[in-house]
């Protein structure tokens, strides 16, 4: 860290990649991908947010291109993880819901034999790293050294209780590698240090990089460092105090992306690297988080609970200032990003590749049908809840014991107007649909093994 402080569908689908092989894009890239925790659609100016200030996120999207029609693969943190790491729908790989460290509220546990993004670029010359939340196990097999990353510095666990001191429930997740550390300091800022000590290491290499900069901010409890949220209560003073924390802790992360940038400036990395930024799920909205005019948030399956914000920078490659209409999912940048690196698929996914789009193409795959799940204790009982969208038409549930509402997003993107529940045969098509992929993903375990 001290070494750079000081400087500065259909359920299985593979789209077929034509025009745009890496042999025709020239040398392999480095890759970043960064996901926040949580962030809503409404906390970020780019996205419509007007309270808050996001310059180095939105530069992102300036010179690069905004997806504005993108979704989780879930309303909460492990199966999006999941189906970011694999390409596949979550409970597909075993984690219909949070994995946790107890486990009687533990509702995934993955696939033992499930091919993560690393593995696959690994055999493409690349290097791996996390940095940051894993919260896809806590043991061999599935911890981040066992699946393809070659370098982890983060945190095992789901939440953190406190962002300075680390630990859930009275347990420290710090890891290197598969030691146990207590670093010092806000979690935000750890994060972005070994982010910016590793890119700069890696400039003095010869093979391309992946690094999966996984933060945990904005998720709560929501801890801004003092000097961020003192600068969001003078320029906003009619925010709440939960509101300004929210803004601060934000403002804190764009704050830290601006220096990811910057370290790949100073390094000459900037010209070669591809970065991609989103969310594992929508805002919470009783911690005060937004998701602008969307309707719901974290664990519904309504927009606000699933839409995040999706930008792609790449030089000169992802044309500038660009916004696509293109509907994707987190698994989607599995193949996206194996086909960047050149790395060859052997096996089946889910997500399709966006690389196309990404390169200026017309939206693709519009007629694909997608599903979202969680399943969760507690109030929920247990048990799984769904929504699924083919076109403009989409149904869903926000809790395992209401039924299924449906909605034509086209005319009703805000959700407030359910269709008459008398069948019609589109409608009746997609409930089949779901259906089947119930059907299917009910052969596969989630709990762990004893």
């Amino acid at each position: 860290m001290k070494s750079f402080l000081g400087f500065v569908f259909q359920l299985v689908f593979i789209l077929p990649f034509t025009g745009f092989s890496q042999s025709s894009i020239g040398e392999k890239p480095n890759i970043i991908f960064i996901l926040a925790d949580d962030l809503g659609y409404g906390d970020l100016s780019v996205t419509g947010g007007t309270d808050v200030k996001t310059p180095n996120i939105d530069a992102l999207a300036a010179k690069g291109m905004l997806l504005k029609n993108f979704y989780a693969n879930s309303t909460v943190c492990s199966p999006s993880r999941a189906a970011l790491l694999t390409g596949k729908y979550p409970d597909m790989v075993g984690v219909p819901g949070v994995i946790r460290q107890h486990e009687k509220d533990s509702w995934g546990y993955m696939k033992e034999d499930a091919i993560l993004l690393p593995t696959v670029l690994k055999k493409s010359g690349y290097q791996t790293a996390i940095i940051g939340k894993w919260h896809l196990g806590f043991e061999k097999p599935n911890i981040p050294n066992h699946k393809g990353f070659d370098h982890f510095k983060g945190f095992l666990g789901d939440m953190m209780d406190d962002y300075y001191t680390h630990r859930r429930d009275g347990v420290n997740w710090m890891r290197l590698n598969e030691k146990e550390i207590d670093p010092k300091g806000h979690a935000t800022d750890l994060f972005t240090a070994w982010a910016m000590d590793y890119v700069v290491e890696k400039s003095k290499s010869t093979s391309p990089f992946f690094l999966y900069l996984a933060y945990n901010a904005p998720h709560f409890p929501i801890q801004p460092p003092a000097a961020f949220l003192e600068k969001v209560k003078q320029r906003e003073p009619d925010a709440t105090e939960l509101r300004a924390k929210n803004i601060a802790l934000v403002e804190h992360l764009d704050a830290s992306i601006g220096k990811l940038m910057a370290a790949l400036e100073a390094s000459s990395q900037i010209n070669n690297t591809i970065i991609v930024f989103s969310s594992d799920n929508g805002g919470s909205l009783p911690h005060g988080q937004s998701n602008g005019t969307l309707n719901g948030g974290k664990q519904d399956m309504l927009e606000g609970g699933i839409k995040v914000p999706a930008i792609v920078f790449w030089k000169n490659k992802v044309p500038a200032g660009t916004v696509s209409d293109q509907m994707g999912l987190l698994m989607d940048f599995f193949p996206t990003l194996a086909d960047i690196a050149g790395a060859r698929l052997e096996h089946q996914v889910n997500g399709i590749n966006l690389l196309p789009v990404l390169k200026g193409a017309a939206p693709i795959a519009k007629d694909r049908t997608v599903f979202w799940m969680r399943r969760e204790g507690g109030q929920h009982n247990g048990l799984a809840y769904y929504a699924a969208r083919k076109g403009q038409l989409k149904i869903l549930q926000n809790n395992p014991f209401e039924p299924l509402k449906a909605y034509d997003m086209e005319k009703d993107p805000l959700e407030k107007s359910p269709l008459n529940t008398k069948e019609n045969k589109q409608l009746q098509e997609l409930k089949s649909a779901l259906q089947e992929h119930i059907r299917r993903s009910g052969k596969i375990p989630w709990q762990k093994p004893n």
